[in-house]
């Protein structure tokens, strides 16, 4: 199973370079304290400390309730391990778990919008550590990772019955919620009733036990349930490798061996090994075989094997590259969610079992467009290739928290229970900003349909680790421009060796030369260009020779712009590639986590001062780009005037865009001329009752090229949070032109979404 991830092994291949300077740059880690309140002036630090801090503390040492009210501690839970049972990699201990702690921690954050501390404990010893948790106090809820079992359900039911938050082993509990969810749409699927559904588990760790007391929980009898560990079947009297969890699970039963247990066998869950399972055990189990095969990152059988031998059997695995991923990110982020919101006091099966229907009927829904973009090029519909959802779906924070909170109250242990669970759902859908997770499904369906995408600076360091970055992503095939012994030198000297499935062009020596000249010239020869012009421009200048690439298809798409300035990068560009007819070629700065949201900052790149038809049709094409990454479109033409005051020509265009939109009748609010203040502060807003915002501008539509480059640099510089683009766009064909100081995992971004750009086409 995926614990918490969105890929794996295959389908991205992360090199260990990448990841430790991912990990080492900047702020060393994965995480930060951000401050909530304002602590500029003296005022504020007294009302935030001293003085003013003793207020609160009086009123929780009378009442310790009131924390939530006070504190953090209501959106605050502790990811705690130690380090026994890291990911695939066995005991590392304490300190080397904690990369995975804060990366469990920042998906908190991500997906559900919950504050997280990682605590890793340096003992192995039970006693030691539980009695190093049990007396955490600032805590809303306690999520335990990476301990291996057996210790694992000791530690998790002796804390549970000391503590009054919710414990949770997600190892267990997260791989039990979601392969829960997918079986009973297979049973559905298949015409099987749980209780009388035969099942057989390989494995025997802490999340196999886990599925199997669930499954129980669910109604499945136990004397259908078979558990296999590494010495064959766990049977009632076997005294070798055995616990006594494994005990509580033994049945009667002749079969020893897996193969033996399969036979006649409705279901097979694999938490275990690679190749545990072959296909002449899928041939002797029942007719329709359900089987999620969840060993990461090989199965125990592959799914085009299993389906070999059965057709229509139903197959799940681990892998984001296979249909029915069992993902624990399905899971753990939105069970704490509701169980938070309730203030629950523990997490029951009652909530476990609400989480894994609350998912089995989200799979049967309709699925939104933006959860297709990153379905690996299938249309997803409820049946035997989508029993589970897609982790992009955004509605996952809508369905599971309010179906959990319910399960809470109705089973007596939230303390604080929600009056209107409809208007709770509601909150929770705008709780999240989407673009991360319309972005992260744009990735994988350039993934899922890779493509050759051109990077013009090819003897640049950058653009070398880029690109290879973009192969090992299965983004698709780089090709870099520039001469061959440079490239490879750059190569060499990063330690890259032979580097396959990149191509190099030298747009001197290459054989295409001949036919992007002639391309060029019949393009070029009416605007003062002779033919020797064009050789020399496609000799001598890659972005040229790049352009001409895209331009005549030998490739989908191009990123430049490490070397030169975008004003220069656009003018070699255009020679092979013009704007889309009918349109206009604007750039669009994204600026994502300002305060929690997404500003889209329109045209960062190419219009210096556009009049009011062009203002109004870099708006449309904005408000489009927004409501593509799940954004409903709230689009300020700002100015330094608000409505006519002050009076003064430069605001005239503003002013005039918006009778253009008003006659287009576009689909999307707008309003100008505002001033920022306007835009995003509604007290201020508020001042003007005939503004058409109904909220906050997302969509800023600036009135020169000079002010959206000055917004979006300072945003960037001050706000904290993180810049993508500009992206360039409305042109004939996919071009992207990075900043100068772009990182590289930036150029791999961009270039990923040159590709997603030329699969719309």
């Amino acid at each position: 199973m995926a614990d918490g991830g969105i890929s794996d092994t295959r389908t991205a291949r992360i090199s260990a370079e990448e990841a430790l300077a991912l990990h080492a740059s900047g702020r060393p880690g994965k995480l930060e304290t951000r401050i909530s309140k304002p602590l500029t002036t003296a005022r504020d630090l007294s009302l935030a400390y001293s003085p003013g801090v003793a207020e609160p503390c009086l009123h929780i040492a009378r009442d310790s309730t009131l924390a939530y009210d006070y504190t953090t501690k209501g959106n605050m839970i502790a990811v705690i391990s130690n380090g026994t049972a890291v990911l695939g990699l066995g005991n590392l201990g304490a300190v080397a778990s904690k990369p995975v702690m804060e990366g469990k921690v920042a998906l908190f954050k991500r997906f559900a919008d919950i504050d997280g501390i990682d605590l890793e404990i340096g003992t192995e010893d039970v006693d030691e550590f539980v009695n190093a948790v049990r007396f955490l106090r600032g805590f809303g809820g306690i999520n335990l990772e990476d301990i291996k079992a057996p210790e694992c359900f000791v530690i998790e039911q002796r804390l549970r019955e000391v503590m009054d938050i919710p414990v949770f082993h997600d190892d267990q509990h997260g791989t039990a919620i979601v392969a829960a969810a997918g079986l009973i749409n297979a049973c559905h699927l298949t015409g099987r009733e749980l209780r009388d559904t035969k099942l057989v588990v390989n494995g025997a760790g802490a999340a196999s036990i886990a599925c199997v007391d669930l499954l129980r929980a669910m109604g499945m009898r136990p004397e259908n349930i078979t558990l296999c560990d590494t010495k064959g079947v766990i049977y009632r009297g076997r005294t070798e490798g055995m616990n006594q969890w494994k005990s509580a699970h033994a049945v009667d039963t002749k079969a020893r061996t897996l193969a033996q247990a399969l036979e006649g066998a409705d279901v097979f869950f694999g938490l275990s090994v690679k190749d545990a399972m072959n296909k002449k055990m899928v041939g002797n189990m029942a007719g329709k075989p359900i089987i999620f095969a969840m060993a990461n990152p090989d199965p125990e059988i592959a799914p085009e094997d299993a389906r070999e031998v059965s057709g229509d059997a139903i197959v799940a695995t681990g892998r984001s590259d296979y249909p029915n991923q069992v993902n624990n990110v399905l899971g753990f982020p939105y069970i704490f969610r509701g169980a938070l919101d309730v203030r629950a006091s523990t997490i029951n099966d009652a909530m476990k079992i609400a989480a894994a229907e609350a998912l089995a009927n989200l799979a049967r829904e309709d699925v939104p467009d933006e959860v297709h973009t990153a379905s690996a090029g299938r249309r997803l519909t409820f049946g035997p290739d989508y029993i589970i959802p897609n982790a992009f779906d955004p509605r996952l924070i809508s369905w599971v928290p309010p179906a959990v909170a319910r399960a809470a109250m109705d089973s007596g242990v939230a303390r604080q229970p929600l009056v209107h669970l409809r208007r709770y759902a509601r909150e929770l859908s705008g709780r999240l900003d989407p673009t991360a997770g319309a972005l992260d499904a744009i990735m994988e369906s350039v993934r899922a349909n890779p493509r050759r995408v051109v990077f013009a600076e090819g003897e640049e360091t950058k653009a070398v680790r880029a690109a290879v970055a973009f192969r090992n992503a299965g983004y698709g095939q780089p090709v870099l421009i520039g001469r061959e012994d440079r490239v490879q030198a750059t190569i060499a000297s990063l330690g890259l060796g032979i580097i396959e499935g990149i191509e190099i062009h030298n747009a001197r020596l290459s054989n295409a030369n001949p036919k992007y000249v002639d391309f060029l010239y019949k393009r070029l020869q009416r605007k003062g260009h002779l033919q020797r012009d064009c050789q020399r421009m496609v000799n001598q200048d890659r972005n040229v020779f790049a352009a001409c690439m895209v331009a005549t298809g030998d490739a989908d798409a191009m990123v430049t712009g490490l070397t030169r300035s975008a004003q220069v990068c656009l003018d070699d560009v255009r020679h092979a590639i013009s704007p889309s007819p009918g349109g206009i070629a604007f750039g669009l700065t994204l600026l994502v986590g300002m305060r929690g949201r997404t500003i889209f900052v329109a045209d960062s790149l190419i219009n210096f001062r556009p009049d009011a038809e062009q203002l109004a049709d870099i708006a449309t094409g904005a408000a489009r780009a927004a409501r593509h990454l799940g954004h409903e479109p709230r689009v300020a033409l700002l100015s330094h005037s608000v409505f006519g005051d002050p009076p003064n020509d430069r605001a005239i265009p503003m002013r005039d865009a918006v009778t253009v939109l008003d006659a287009r009748k576009v689909d999307f609010e707008y309003d100008g001329e505002i001033s920022p203040d306007v835009a995003l502060e509604p007290s201020i807003r508020a001042l003007y009752p005939f503004c058409r915002l109904t909220g906050d501008a997302n969509v800023l539509v600036m009135p020169g090229l000079h002010s959206a480059l000055i917004t979006s640099h300072l945003m960037h510089r001050l706000g904290g949070g993180t810049t993508i683009g500009p992206i360039l766009i409305g042109m004939e064909r996919p071009v992207q032109i990075l900043p100068m100081d772009a990182s590289v995992s930036q150029v791999v971004d961009i270039a990923c979404l040159a590709a997603y750009q030329a699969m719309a086409e």
